[in-house]
Parts: C-alpha cells; sequence; structure tokens
C-alpha cells in the first residue's frame, strides 16, 4: 500500500510541477525550475525536521517526501537548463544559475528542518 501511495503522491507532486512551472515561467522564464526546486526543498526540510522532532512515521515521510515532493522537484531539469546556458555560451548565467539554484535548496532544506523542529 505504501508503494501504491508514494506514486500516487509522485503523480501528484508532477502535477504541482507543471502548474507552478506553468504559471511562474511567464514571469521568471529560466528561473521556474530553480522557484520549484527551492520551494519544495524547504517542504521536505519542514518534513524532515517534524519527523526528527515528532517521530512523524517513515511512511508518512515516505510518501510526502520521495513521492510528493519527489514528484514536485526535480535536479534533471535544473541541470539541463544549467547545461543549456553554458552551450549557449552564456557562461555567466549559467554559472549563476547552477550555483543558485543548488546553494538556495540547501539553505531552503536547513530552513524548513529549523522550522520543523521547533
Amino acid at each position: 500500500m505504501t508503494t501504491l501511495l508514494i506514486a500516487l503522491g509522485g503523480g501528484l507532486g508532477a502535477v504541482l510541477r507543471y502548474l507552478v512551472d506553468g504559471a511562474l515561467r511567464r514571469r521568471l522564464v529560466e528561473w521556474s525550475t530553480a522557484v520549484i526546486n527551492t520551494t519544495g526543498s524547504f517542504v521536505l526540510g519542514v518534513l524532515a525536521g517534524l519527523a526528527a522532532k515528532n517521530g512523524v512515521g517513515g511512511e508518512t515521510l515516505a510518501i510526502i517526501g520521495t513521492g510528493v515532493c519527489g514528484g514536485y522537484t526535480t535536479f534533471s531539469t535544473a541541470t539541463v537548463e544549467t547545461l543549456t546556458l553554458l552551450r549557449d555560451k552564456r557562461y555567466r548565467e549559467g554559472v549563476v544559475y547552477g550555483l543558485t539554484t543548488l546553494v538556495a535548496s540547501v539553505v531552503a532544506v536547513w530552513g524548513g528542518y529549523a522550522l520543523g523542529a521547533l
């Protein structure tokens, strides 16, 4: 049953990513994936913090973390977008995009964890 719920959560996360990306892409063009990965990292951090403090079960963590957050975030798309900028000789933008995405996601998961562990 857990596997099925993780799969459903992954589908839900993918649909959320599609909707958020569509809403943001018109305004942020290349940065929508970075925003999605950062917000997904924050949510996963909150969940991990709650799990650490309150003992949220492994099944719940797997369904929301692996399923929903895994379906919502997409590291592979961020790396392709970084590569595309570099390939297009937009070196400064590619490096800034890649590093910003990574650093922002790590800071977001850290902040989310701290919030969840309160």
